[in-house]
């Protein structure tokens, strides 16, 4: 029940409407009061009229300022109409304040409060038992009302508000979706074109007595290589500004320029079947990237291996994509197979295309990577 104070922003527009519109109301409800009490005539001292007049005027006033106080404007003004009649309208929107503004407990305390205030002045204030039970019905009446508007108004502030937050989360898990389907992307196409110029740039390292002839071929190459790894890169980030579907994306005929762009670059590599025809989009780029990321991790970990490469399926079947290298002419075997964050994220790729990837050493000492995608019929 402890009343805490908010920060005091500058009040809208709305504020203002809607305060002007609760100062008016508990104004009209305190005026109407004073004229029936003068109508009736009823048997007081002229002073106590006067002096409820005063505190009528004054919970009126505070209605300004209840925002900051909302608990204790509400429970002075509750404690105030056990005596006096006209700041009950103060009252009720002392009421509908803690209801909109503080926990639905605080607002059905303050409520069972104001409803034992309400017997107090029925019992002090009115004479006859008929006008008393009326009185009493009335004023459960207006102050029920009151608060349960309040507290209507105070679910649908928190259902907007989670409604916000849910909307904020969905945005920040849709962004980080983004940032690691960029980073896959990323991985995928720069590795593969840097794992070629690490190639060339090794063989002008350790033969720098090579002929110019080769020496000018393997710059050409590495000049190339770095183009293309620029332009890459800029397909990549334009991900980020264009609309999705927008930019070309690889699919599985370009599978055979990856093994080409390998056999270049002094791999050997071996496309064991023609790559099957009209697949899947998703299927097709899935089965493409598997390849790419294979053969990077091929010509990085196992120098000198031969390659095998295998894309094979048909709809309703499945596609079968499965790339083997044999044990490496220059390093031991368990550096071929090292399983980094490039097979982790292309496990992640493949099973969002519905698909399984599978990867370990052979029998031979060299290693496999292997994935089934699906192909509808």
């Amino acid at each position: 029940m402890t009343d805490s104070i908010p920060p005091d922003p500058a009040r809208t527009r709305r504020d203002w409407a809607v305060d002007t519109c609760l100062f008016l109301l508990a104004v009209g409800v305190g005026v109407l009061s004073a004229v029936d009490r003068m109508s009736l005539g009823l048997a007081e001292p002229e002073w106590f009229f006067d002096v409820e007049q005063v505190v009528g005027a004054l919970g009126c006033a505070a209605i300004w300022v209840r925002r900051r106080w909302p608990v204790a404007f509400a429970l002075v003004l509750v404690a105030l109409s056990a005596v006096f009649e006209l700041v009950a309208g103060a009252m009720l929107v002392g009421l509908f304040t803690v209801a909109v503004h503080r926990p639905p407990r605080t607002s059905i305390t303050v409520f069972g409060l104001s409803l034992i205030t309400a017997l107090a002045y029925v019992l002090l204030r009115i004479e006859s038992d008929g006008d008393r039970g009326l009185m009493l019905m009335l004023g459960v009446a207006f102050q029920g009302v009151a608060t349960g508007w309040g507290l209507v108004i105070h679910h649908h502030r928190q259902l907007v508000a989670r409604a916000g937050a849910e909307a904020r989360l969905l945005a920040e898990q849709a962004q980080h979706h983004a940032r690691e389907a960029v980073a896959r992307e990323m991985h995928d196409v720069l590795g593969h074109r840097l794992s070629l110029l690490s190639v060339y740039a090794g063989a002008l390292e350790y033969r720098p007595d090579a002929p110019p002839e080769e020496v000018a071929g393997a710059a050409k190459v590495i000049r190339e290589s770095a183009h293309q790894a620029l332009q890459d890169l800029r397909a990549v980030i334009g991900v980020l500004r264009a609309p999705v579907g927008e930019l070309p994306q690889p699919g599985l005929a370009d599978v055979q320029e990856l093994v080409d762009e390998s056999s270049r670059a002094g791999m050997q590599v071996e496309l064991s079947a023609p790559l099957p025809e009209s697949v899947p989009d998703t299927t097709g780029r899935t089965a493409y990237r598997v390849v790419q990321e294979a053969l990077t991790n091929a010509r990085k970990h196992a120098s000198g291996a031969e390659v095998r490469v295998l894309v094979a399926g048909a709809p309703g079947e499945g596609l079968t994509v499965e790339v083997c290298n044999t044990a490496p002419g220059s390093a031991p075997a368990a550096s071929g197979g090292a399983a980094g964050q490039g097979l982790a994220g292309l496990a992640e790729r493949v099973r969002l295309a519905g698909g399984h990837l599978a990867h370990g050493p052979t029998a031979a000492g060299g290693w496999r990577v292997g994935a089934r995608l699906p192909w509808p019929p």
